[in-house]
């Protein structure tokens, strides 16, 4: 049997025929139906009276009702998962796949039948569900602008010999089409806030609000009702007046200008170019935008992006603000143990006592501020070579400031004040060609608030005389107080008699005459 279908019309242009008397088999020949149709066609209309000249042939829903009604499906069409028809549904509405489908059909139910009739009766249950019609948004001129990010070709830098992964900024007014490319090397906050000032540049301009993704640059935590927006993109929206309107997660249709907007870029600018370096591939994008892109006829608007711009748009947009806004990126950072918070690979330093602490760091191009809270604790020229550290002497603790401070020239300095004798030895210590001295050095300096100047000197005398320029010398002289015996200050080894001492010693006289 044939499994021709026919619509409504030509069953009624069957029926004016059977009214003009025509046969089956004339029916037939004109390959309108066939001779069995026809027959059982006829034989519905004779029942229901349409072929009487006199009345009113049916309307199309009462034809496809009349032909409808009774109709059973042969049992061969009866699918055997009928039985089963709404725990598939469940569980394909779930998100479970027809494989798996089967193969709980076949461990639960002991189905031996294959997965093609899974399959068929998914694409049934499938069919009996609404369709998912998305509702075409319209925009008025300078109303939103959409945003997105493409990736972009790795580039060779011809200068160097670098090659690096590249991306594309793409911002597209959503009444006009105009748009601004811009590639770039990164996806980071700072990047995101400079492509949106070149591009309201381009466009000498602001729309009202900008129709985003959800990425890191722009959005903390996504959700569709309060998602949470970067601090420094926050304040950029602030500075020049726009609004941000992120898209719900996993819903690219929301944005879709500027989605086809970016395949527009990848398929129409990028195939067979090349390009020079960064520099050059964006001199080659924004000749593009104002030649073809901008002149092509747009196959939604039916015009060209520039002309609308030109004529409609470019008037509606917010006016620039007279003095462009800091676009500053803020970070949340950590101080160390050594009072200094690190940000795009360098370091600045923040009071000691902050150690440990969460703070706020705002990054302009030159300069670095820190906030506690909403208190500012520190102020940096900012850093641009990785690895270097911003630090301020008073933001050490006053351990780590005085070592700093006692450096050689503090305790040459230190020395001479102390006198002569310290100063000498305190030259031997420095002159040592092995060790570096300078905290045997400190440590002898600091003997004067224990002893004092004067102390200190006659003790530093002593050891220069005995030829031990040492701290543990020192140390020793002045614990056992031989600083204080005046008659060793002037110590002569061959001059000497001594007075005092053990029974064994013997002045150099008594030797040389025994």
């Amino acid at each position: 049997m044939s499994k021709r279908r026919f619509e409504m019309y030509q069953y009624r242009q069957a029926l004016v025929r059977m009214r003009q008397g025509d046969s089956d088999r004339d029916i037939a020949r004109s390959r309108l139906m066939g001779r069995k149709k026809a027959a059982q066609l006829r034989e519905l209309a004779a029942s229901r009276g349409w072929l009487s000249p006199g009345a009113a042939l049916p309307e199309d829903s009462q034809l496809a009702e009349a032909l409808g009604a009774g109709a059973t499906l042969p049992a061969s069409c009866i699918s055997t998962l009928e039985s089963w028809r709404e725990q598939i549904a469940a569980w394909a509405h779930a998100g479970i796949t027809g494989v798996r489908i089967h193969q709980a059909l076949v461990e639960r139910h002991g189905y031996a039948g294959s997965y093609s009739s899974v399959y068929r009766i998914l694409r049934s249950i499938e069919a009996q569900r609404p369709p998912d019609v998305p509702m075409r948004l319209e925009f008025k001129p300078g109303e939103a602008a959409q945003v997105d990010f493409g990736a972009g070709p790795p580039i060779t830098d011809v200068s160097t010999g670098e090659v690096f992964k590249t991306w594309f900024f793409v911002m597209t007014l959503c009444h006009s089409r105009h748009q601004y490319v811009e590639f770039v090397r990164d996806q980071t906050v700072a990047t995101w806030l400079a492509c949106h000032r070149h591009a309201f540049e381009w466009f000498h301009g602001v729309p009202g609000r900008l129709i985003i993704d959800n990425p890191k640059c722009a959005i903390v935590r996504a959700c569709i009702h309060e998602p949470e927006v970067q601090r420094a993109y926050a304040e950029a929206a602030e500075g020049y007046g726009f609004k941000i309107d992120p898209c719900p997660p996993r819903d690219p249709q929301k944005k879709g200008i500027v989605e086809s907007g970016v395949k527009y870029v990848k398929r129409s600018f990028l195939p067979l170019r090349e390009f020079r370096d960064l520099a050059d591939a964006n001199r080659q994008v924004q000749a593009w935008v104002l030649g073809e892109a901008g002149n092509r006829v747009h196959g939604t608007t039916r015009a060209a992006p520039l002309n609308l711009f030109a004529e409609i748009e470019r008037a509606l947009l917010a006016p620039l603000p007279d003095v462009p806004p800091d676009l500053a990126v803020w970070a949340r950072v950590k101080v160390h143990r050594d009072a200094h918070v690190q940000f795009d690979r360098c370091f600045y330093s923040v009071p000691f006592r902050l150690a440990g602490q969460s703070l706020w760091l705002k990054a302009a191009a030159q300069t670095v501020w820190l906030y506690r809270e909403h208190a500012l604790v520190a102020t940096h020229t900012r850093r641009l070579h990785p690895g270097s550290r911003a630090t301020v002497t008073d933001h050490l603790p006053p351990e780590a400031l005085a070592w700093n401070l006692a450096d050689t020239q503090w305790c040459l300095a230190q020395a001479e004040k102390v006198g002569p004798a310290c100063l000498a030895l305190v030259h031997a210590l420095f002159a040592d060609r092995v060790l570096v001295k300078l905290r045997a050095v400190q440590g002898l300096l600091r003997l004067t608030k224990l002893h004092g100047a004067a102390r200190l000197e006659a003790a530093c005398a002593r050891a220069n005389r005995f030829g031990t320029p040492s701290l543990r010398a020192v140390k020793t002289i002045l614990q056992k107080g031989l600083d204080q015996q005046a008659e060793l200050a002037a110590f002569d080894p061959l001059a000497t008699t001594y007075t005092q001492g053990g029974r064994f010693c013997r002045d150099p006289q008594t030797l040389l005459t025994h």
